[in-house]
C-alpha cells in the first residue's frame, strides 16, 4: 500500500466525471457547476488530482456507452465519477435496459484500469412506486456487485427544497452546487491520493 501511495504521489490522478445535465452545469454558468467547484477545492488542499468534465446534457445512459471508449481514450481516467440515469428515468425507459447499460459501462472502466465511484439518482415519487422503487436499488445493487463507492444520492438535501432548484424542478441553482460538493466529498476523498506538502514537487 505504500509503494501504490508513492506512485499516485508522484504523478497527477486523472478523474472524469461522465454524467448528464446535472454534472454539466445545465442553466448555469460553466464556472458555477459543482464539478468546476470540485476541481477548485481539490487544487485548494493541493491533491495532485486533475479533473475532466464529459458530462453531456440530456444523456440517457445508452449515449453514455456509446461515448465511454472515446472518453476513457482522450482522458486516460484513474476514476471515474460515473453519474447517469436520470433521463432514463424520467422518460420511463426499462430500468433493466438501464442497468445493462450501467453494468457495460462499469466493466468497460474497470477493464480500462479506472476505478469508480458510482452515483445514484432518485426520480420523483409521481412515477410510481413499481418504477422508481427499482430504478434506485440498482445504484446500490451495482454498487456491490461490483465493489464500488456509491453515493446513494447526488442531490440529497438538494432535490426537495424548491429555493435549491432552478424553475424546472430537475436542475439545482447555483447555491445548491457546493452542496453536491459536500455530499460527493465523503465518498470520494477516501479514493484520492493523499495532498501534497509544502515543497513537494
Amino acid at each position: 500500500m505504500l509503494l501504490s501511495g508513492q506512485v499516485l504521489a508522484s504523478a497527477d490522478t486523472n478523474i472524469l466525471v461522465f454524467g448528464d445535465s446535472l454534472s454539466a452545469a445545465y442553466g448555469l454558468e460553466p464556472d458555477e457547476g459543482w464539478v468546476t467547484l470540485l476541481e477548485e477545492r481539490l487544487e485548494d488542499d493541493n491533491y495532485p488530482v486533475t479533473v475532466a468534465n464529459a458530462s453531456v446534457s440530456g444523456e440517457t445512459t445508452s449515449g453514455g456507452v456509446a461515448r465511454l471508449p472515446a472518453a476513457l481514450q482522450a482522458h486516460q481516467p484513474d476514476l471515474i465519477i460515473l453519474e447517469l440515469g436520470g433521463n432514463d428515468g424520467l422518460r420511463g425507459l426499462p430500468v433493466a435496459q438501464m442497468r445493462t447499460n450501467l453494468q457495460e459501462m462499469i466493466e468497460l472502466s474497470l477493464g480500462n484500469g479506472a476505478e469508480v465511484l458510482l452515483v445514484g439518482i432518485q426520480i420523483p415519487p409521481n412515477y410510481g412506486p413499481r418504477y422508481t422503487e427499482p430504478f434506485y436499488a440498482q445504484y446500490q445493487e451495482l454498487a456491490e456487485a461490483y465493489d464500488l463507492a456509491l453515493l446513494p444520492f447526488l442531490l440529497e438535501g438538494i432535490a426537495d427544497n424548491p429555493d435549491l432548484m432552478q424553475n424546472d424542478g430537475v436542475h439545482p441553482v447555483a447555491d445548491a452546487q457546493s452542496m453536491i460538493v459536500d455530499n460527493i466529498w465523503p465518498v470520494l476523498a477516501p479514493l484520492l491520493p493523499a495532498p501534497q506538502v509544502s515543497g513537494e514537487s
